[in-house]
Parts: structure tokens; C-alpha cells; sequence
């Protein structure tokens, strides 16, 4: 599957027929409570800072397509990056809830979250039409 375009709306970057799903208890039992929370600290892969503490997100099932992990320069510039469709995340409604994290510049109409210390990311993605839904990717994360 190729990776959408950039100037698409934010349906778009999602993967066909994704349709976002808060998943209470169904993911991982080692990272997700009974209420469906964040169980461990969620950290930078690469530098180990915070991202979230505990309980401060929900496990959600959708497919997004996130570019390759990169600084957030190469990020940017890049028009047609390699990526993955990711389905698993951390659902945050509050940018506030964040301990430590970063965006991109827009693109489209998507931010891409970024470590805020060591700029590496795509960690997760953001749509700027839904001010309420920010999503971190396990697969792009670690738990402490």
C-alpha cells in the first residue's frame, strides 16, 4: 500500500476504512488496565524521556500511516517518506496530558508527534480538525 499524499484531509492519512475504536482492556495486558488505561509510563525509545505518565491515556485501534522514525528536519522536508500503518495507540484527549512532547509543522493538515527532547519521531499523529484526539503509537514507544 503506497503511502497517502500529504495535502489530503486527515480521513485520508488514515488507513482505508479505519474507523477509530477505543478498545477498553483489549490490548496488551502488561501495558493496559481493566479501565482501558495506560499501565506503565510511556517513554522516547531513544532517549528515554517521558511522554506520559501512567493512566493519563486510553488504548485505541486505529490504522494510521506514520512516516519512518526520524529527526524532525528530515521529517518535514520529506514529500514522500516511507512509513507504516500503525494500529495500535494511546488515545490522548488533552494536549496538556503530555509530559514531554513535541509537534511538527503542518502537514496538510497533520502534526506529527515528536519526542520533545531528541526531536526523533514520528511517535504519533495528530489531525488538526479534531482538537481532542492525539495519538502515540506503542510500536513507536517504550513502557517503564
Amino acid at each position: 500500500m503506497a503511502p497517502p499524499s500529504f495535502s489530503c484531509a486527515c480521513a485520508a492519512m488514515a488507513a482505508p476504512g479505519a474507523e477509530m475504536e477505543v478498545a477498553a482492556a483489549t490490548g496488551p495486558e502488561e501495558l493496559v488496565c481493566a479501565r482501558g488505561r495506560n499501565r506503565k509510563a510511556v517513554l522516547c525509545q531513544r532517549c528515554g524521556s517521558r511522554v506520559l505518565l501512567p493512566g493519563a491515556a486510553i488504548f485505541a485501534r486505529r490504522e494510521l500511516f506514520l512516516p519512518s522514525m526520524k529527526k524532525k528536519t528530515a521529517l518535514v522536508a520529506s514529500s514522500d517518506p516511507d512509513g507504516d500503518v500503525l494500529q495500535d495507540h494511546w488515545l490522548v484527549d488533552d494536549m496538556f496530558s503530555f509530559e514531554n512532547v513535541g509537534f511538527t509543522k503542518d502537514v496538510g493538515n497533520i502534526k506529527f508527534l515528536i519526542c520533545a527532547d531528541c526531536e526523533i519521531g514520528p511517535i504519533g499523529w495528530h489531525c488538526l480538525d479534531d482538537k481532542k484526539s492525539f495519538y502515540v503509537a506503542l510500536d513507536r514507544v517504550s513502557h517503564e
